[in-house]
């Protein structure tokens, strides 16, 4: 059966409808950003750009390092938008827009977030790079697709699952793809399982006029431990980019710049240049 027009939309030139992209427009390594203006201080280190695109906060940069074709787009923040951008990337390269039929031929992507986030252990420096080794997700995205369980980390959500019996909360578990974790290993500082918040306030323990429900909700989270690994870090993606690529079939990886340190209530006045670094450092190392 055709895919309806409902269900994927297209614009009147074909192109899918968020993205604005045409299926040749995309490479098969795609590095995602939260920030638009993030897009540009990747694509600056291409050796040549084929092709630049925008449709609302998404802009993609498409292009070449070195014999390597890659993409570079934005998402935007939380895991709303990463729902739109993930299931429009594959479903460039894994339907057929004009039959709207889905392809025999399965084409995996890989997908390396380079992100900013906040360190809860206090060992973890200012400017240093953060590998998540999971996605921990207190956003409900994959529960609504129905064979979640299979994307799911099942030991340590249990684990979680008992760590946050008295708050009544269930976050779902999701894991990088080992091979990315391991290629760029190397090149960090440290590895870490990654809280995913479904927002910026209340989900992660701040309060302006109004209070939050779970204040302690991080600071408790720092002290779980699943056989010697900890949560490290927080933002707002990652849960989402690692349980869709899972369920999709392709590869993701979060690199993440650790900009404020929770633990110690500290802030990073130059993480934009660490941040330029990381990137370097991802588009050396493509896979």
């Amino acid at each position: 059966m055709s895919i309806s027009q409902a269900d994927l939309i297209l614009t009147v030139s074909g192109r899918i409808y968020h993205l604005n992209l045409m299926p040749e427009e995309l490479a098969p390594t795609v590095i995602l950003v939260g920030d638009p203006d993030r897009v540009n201080k990747v694509s600056k280190y291409f050796d040549k750009i084929d092709i630049r695109q925008q449709n609302r906060e998404i802009i993609t940069h498409t292009g070449w390092v070195g014999n390597k074709p890659v993409s570079v787009i934005s998402t935007g923040m939380s895991t709303g938008n990463i729902d739109i951008v993930l299931n429009e990337l594959d479903a460039l390269v894994n339907v057929d827009l004009r039959s709207r039929q889905i392809k025999d031929k399965f084409t995996p992507l890989n997908f390396i977030r380079i992100g900013t986030t906040g360190a809860l252990q206090a060992e973890n420096a200012l400017n240093s790079v953060i590998l998540s080794s999971h996605g921990v997700g207190f956003d409900n995205l994959l529960h609504y697709y129905r064979d979640d369980a299979f994307a799911i980390d099942k030991p340590v959500e249990a684990a979680l699952a008992d760590f946050f019996a008295a708050e009544k909360l269930h976050p779902y578990v999701a894991s990088a793809d080992k091979d990315l974790l391991m290629h760029y290993k190397p090149y960090a500082d440290s590895l870490g399982m990654t809280a995913t918040c479904p927002g910026f306030y209340a989900p992660q323990g701040r309060h302006v006029r109004l209070l939050p429900r779970f204040a302690t909700l991080l600071d408790k989270l720092k002290t779980f431990d699943y056989q010697n690994a900890r949560v490290a870090n927080f933002e707002m993606e990652t849960s989402g980019i690692y349980g869709l690529s899972q369920l999709m079939g392709h590869k993701a990886l979060s690199v993440n710049v650790v900009v404020a340190n929770r633990a110690l209530g500290t802030f990073s006045a130059s993480y934009a240049e660490a941040m330029d670094q990381t990137i370097q450092m991802v588009l050396a190392n493509l896979p």
